[in-house]
């Protein structure tokens, strides 16, 4: 028979056997040693426990009440070892800093509730075209003008 613990991740109780536990937690330490020197290392940390917690969720049922080793190897298969991380980690520090931006020439045409009067049409047309919504909507009243007696 072996000795069980009682482990709160992410707000919700397992029940775990002694060697699960060990390794679980030697996993938590190596992940929280690999995110030491990182901004936002709780929230980082906060989230993978909670990936923990449901694939743990998953592995219980009303016949298996307890966390077996086997679980954590899975586990540990499915989220992989911390030393994994780095390569997904400093990609994104090296893109963010070579990144340009180049814009494609596309524009969109769209009603902007913003600058509305009456239905937004004038301060969306003032928007595409990077002008005040003023000039469209007397243009649009001359237009109502020349049109009625044409």
């Amino acid at each position: 028979m072996k000795k069980t613990f009682t482990i709160n991740i992410s707000g919700i109780i397992f029940h775990i056997d002694e060697d699960a536990y060990s390794k679980l937690n030697s996993y938590l330490g190596s992940i929280k040693n690999h995110f030491t020197n990182l901004d936002g290392r709780e929230e980082i940390i906060s989230d993978i426990e909670s990936r923990i917690a449901e694939i743990l969720q998953t592995k219980l049922s009303d016949s298996k009440q307890v966390i077996v080793i086997e679980d954590i190897n899975e586990v540990i298969a499915i989220m992989g070892q911390p030393s994994d991380f780095s390569d997904d980690d400093e990609e994104p520090v090296k893109s963010r800093t070579n990144y340009s931006y180049q814009q494609t020439g596309y524009k969109r045409l769209y009603r902007d509730p913003e600058n509305k009067m009456i239905g937004g049409v004038a301060g969306g047309i003032g928007a595409y075209l990077h002008i005040d919504p003023l000039w469209i909507r007397i243009l649009f009243i001359i237009a109502l003008f020349t049109t009625i007696g044409g």
